[in-house]
């Protein structure tokens, strides 16, 4: 089940929402009304260079001001306001509120913090710490939306299409193993790598214990929350190419690889070796985006579908192909990648 689509303009040309939501909501039968989300890069220029946290606040009035204290022990906030939302047949749970900040790497006590690492920090802390709020997203020039909902309620909710930007991802979602709310709907985030997903990762436990390892807090008891902080960890942290991230995370079979010429050999089994208990069973498939990448792929079978098309400077990704044609109905170059074989677009401009 569940559904997901994502597109990015390669010369990062705007596109406002109205499409996705549209594409999202073909999709309706994949999803239970539990939960859907969008994620849209390039939408805050005029804050660019700051972090865009948003939060959900039980109750802004109580939860707000320790909030706000802890950002300044590590930062200036440059702005802030509610998220705007609209009447949409959603029942208010949480208020979406967004914080535009600035982090001061002299305050860190470690040498060679960077900015991103006091944001991740700040977000482990707060959403295992405090109790009230849950940040949800803390990218650049970037934000995710989500609720507990069909995809037109949410899109309703935020006026997905008051938002323009390059690249979007978008998850209708039907939950099997966690209940539907606001924080456990997709898309997930940490600093700028955002992820939606349709399957289960059966791995979830080896794959968690692995990424807490490294200082990662898992905190939302869902399995997409631990693919982004892996791909986080992997690309951000260890430098690898999002194409040896998904072959770490996805990889080729033993016997595979014992087949394959020596130098491409050497290097799978190296990832193979070093990265075993990132290693997801089960079946997946997923998209990840950045600020400047979108990427899709699926288990090492191709469990669930996943379908990818390009048509002149934008990448689509999608469960289903009617979902891309909802977009972009004159597509012609549609293709099935196979079975953990990553779909990777690039801005170029």
């Amino acid at each position: 089940m569940c559904g997901i689509i994502g597109v990015i303009d390669k010369r990062r040309q705007l596109m406002d929402g109205s499409k996705i939501r549209e594409s999202l909501a073909l999709m309706d039968e994949r999803g239970s009304g539990e939960g859907a989300g969008y994620a849209a890069y390039g939408i805050y220029p005029e804050f660019a260079d700051a972090y865009a946290l948003h939060v959900f606040f039980d109750n802004v009035r109580e939860n707000k001001p320790a909030f706000v204290k802890e950002l300044e022990e590590w930062g200036r906030i440059i702005h802030d306001e509610p998220i705007p939302i609209y009447e949409a047949g959603i029942k208010k749970v949480h208020t979406p509120w967004r914080f535009f900040f600035k982090p001061d790497v002299t305050k860190a006590q470690e040498p060679h913090t960077t900015a991103d690492d006091i944001v991740m920090r700040l977000v482990m802390h707060i959403n295992s710490a405090r109790k009230g709020c849950l940040i949800f997203s803390s990218g650049k020039n970037m934000g995710v939306f989500k609720a507990a909902g069909w995809p037109e309620e949410v899109a309703n909710l935020y006026r997905i299409q008051d938002y323009k930007g390059y690249l979007w991802l978008a998850h209708n979602r039907y939950p099997t193993n966690t209940p539907g709310w606001w924080g456990g709907a997709h898309p997930f985030n940490l600093l700028d790598w955002s992820v939606v997903h349709n399957g289960e990762i059966t791995s979830y436990g080896t794959n968690r214990r692995y990424i807490e390892s490294y200082g990662y807090d898992c905190t939302m008891f869902t399995d997409t929350e631990v693919v982004a902080y892996l791909v986080d960890l992997l690309v951000r942290k260890h430098g690898l190419s999002e194409k040896l991230a998904v072959k770490a995370l996805a990889p080729p079979f033993w016997d595979e690889i014992d087949a394959m010429p020596a130098k491409e050999q050497e290097l799978n089994r190296a990832l193979r070796l070093t990265y075993g208990p990132a290693l997801m069973n089960g079946p997946f498939a997923i998209c990840v985006a950045t600020a400047d990448t979108l990427v899709g792929f699926t288990d090492r079978i191709k469990l669930r579908p996943l379908v990818a098309g390009e048509h002149n400077d934008r990448l689509y990704i999608s469960s289903e192909e009617a979902a891309i044609r909802r977009i972009e109905p004159d597509i012609e170059d549609v293709r099935m990648p196979k079975a953990g074989e990553p779909v990777i677009g690039r801005v170029i401009a």
